[in-house]
């Protein structure tokens, strides 16, 4: 019986984990630069989604006819980053991608991602710096 005890306690203690790297993920709304941090706070955060693009929350990387979902979070143990897999999708097609998110200050995230884009096929790439926009909320 003791058996059976410990086994139902696993997934609460996986679940544990996973709350709590995802309690100390990101914060806030991230764009690709402070300028259009700028614009988006004098104009609206839309505003500069609709002009193509992406901007990064906790929920994934959102931008026009895209989105990628963050489904799996991570916390490496000796670094401020995470590893994430997440499930991205634009007009008729659907992918995974692994991420990794790396702090680079309290206000700048460096993503990488395993997926390769080749510039001239116009696929959108997730990876790039990503900068904390103080005063922005989401849509």
């Amino acid at each position: 019986m003791r058996d059976w005890r410990l086994l139902a306690a696993i997934p609460a203690l996986v679940l544990g984990v996973e709350v709590t790297a995802a309690e100390e993920f990101i914060k806030g709304v991230y764009l690709q630069s402070e300028e259009l941090c700028s614009k988006a706070k004098k104009e609206t955060l839309q505003t500069v989604i609709d002009e193509g693009n992406l901007m990064l929350s906790a929920n994934g990387i959102e931008g026009v006819e895209y989105n990628c979902e963050f489904l799996n979070i991570a916390r490496g143990q000796r670094s401020p980053a995470w590893a994430v897999t997440a499930l991205c999708q634009e007009p008729g097609h659907l992918f995974p991608d692994v991420l990794s998110i790396l702090e680079l200050s309290p206000t700048q995230m460096e993503l990488t991602s395993v997926r390769t884009v080749d510039d001239e096929n116009g696929a959108v790439s997730n990876a790039g710096t990503y900068y904390l926009c103080d005063g922005v909320t989401m849509p």
